[in-house]
């Protein structure tokens, strides 16, 4: 496995690819490191679908909005080298913060995917989605992969990314991986290393939250859509009960996270059920499928 840590090394790697005729396929798997067995699904997938396979990890600044989020993110660079080399990934790409960020005296341009930046996780965390965005596109403009893999536990930002290739027609297809989940429903994150054993154990009570929730999804067939906003609250009202401090708790429509239309029953409606709620000074965020 090749490692890559500037613009030049991995501009001679893509030129070297480029030079078989074009007979190489490349798969981005873009990281913030700290590697979980999420991380690897999305690896295997990428070997599944794709002739080079590319891990990037990268601690972005510009998408944490609190500076202890950012200070505090795990990272264990050595032990994910060793990890991904050993599922077969070609090469991997650990710039700094220099490299992505030159300083030039001027801020960084950003690039802003208009409304589905500012609502849930947007509303949480202002100028979360723009440091996504923005990253994202440099690591595609330098990649320049056939395919980049997300996961679904983060549904809005693949949402989000999804749109910004489409809009900014980049030649790139954008899927999503299903969620990677520990033994008692917890989705597999960096941030779980973080939480204390009595949080641990608290943790998977968002899980079960969002099943109830998708039941009652399930089982509406007149026109609970009238009522989401009551649903909501009950779900966070739980999540309390069970100790963690709930941000929110949404019923959205899959495809681009507006609300359910009024009048409809919810099992007639293509929806996702979004949460996230804060343990000691941990976030959790999950989603899932009616």
């Amino acid at each position: 496995m090749r490692i890559l840590r500037d613009r030049p090394q991995i501009q001679a790697m893509r030129r070297e690819w480029s030079r078989r005729g074009g007979q190489e396929t490349i798969a981005l798997v873009p990281t913030m490191g700290h590697l979980h067995e999420g991380h690897m699904a999305l690896v295997r997938e990428a070997r599944a679908r794709a002739s080079r396979v590319v891990v990037s990890i990268f601690v972005n600044p510009l998408q944490f909005d609190r500076e202890e989020d950012l200070a505090n993110y795990p990272r264990s660079l050595e032990e994910d080298s060793r990890r991904l080399a050993d599922a077969g990934v070609d090469a991997l790409f650990c710039p700094d913060e220099s490299v992505m960020y030159p300083d030039d005296g001027l801020p960084p341009v950003k690039v802003v995917v208009p409304v589905l930046s500012e609502i849930l996780e947007g509303a949480f965390r202002p100028g979360h989605f723009d440091g996504v965005a923005t990253v994202v596109t440099k690591l595609l403009n330098l990649v320049r992969p056939d395919i980049a893999l997300f996961g679904e536990k983060d549904y809005q930002q693949f949402r989000l990314i999804e749109r910004m290739v489409g809009s900014l027609d980049m030649p790139v297809r954008v899927d999503a991986v299903p969620t990677v989940r520990e033994s008692d429903g917890l989705a597999c994150s960096s941030r779980n290393s973080l939480l204390t054993a009595e949080s641990r154990a608290q943790a998977p009570a968002l899980k079960r939250v969002l099943d109830e929730v998708a039941i009652v999804c399930r089982r509406d067939r007149s026109g609970a859509a009238d009522r989401v906003t009551e649903i909501e609250a009950e779900a966070c009202d739980r999540l309390r009960e069970a100790g963690l401090d709930a941000e929110y708790v949404a019923i959205r429509r899959a495809m681009d996270l507006a609300e359910p239309v009024a009048g409809e029953a919810l099992c007639d409606q293509d929806l996702v059920i979004l949460g996230a709620a804060w343990l000691d000074s941990v976030r959790l965020i999950d989603n899932r499928r009616p």
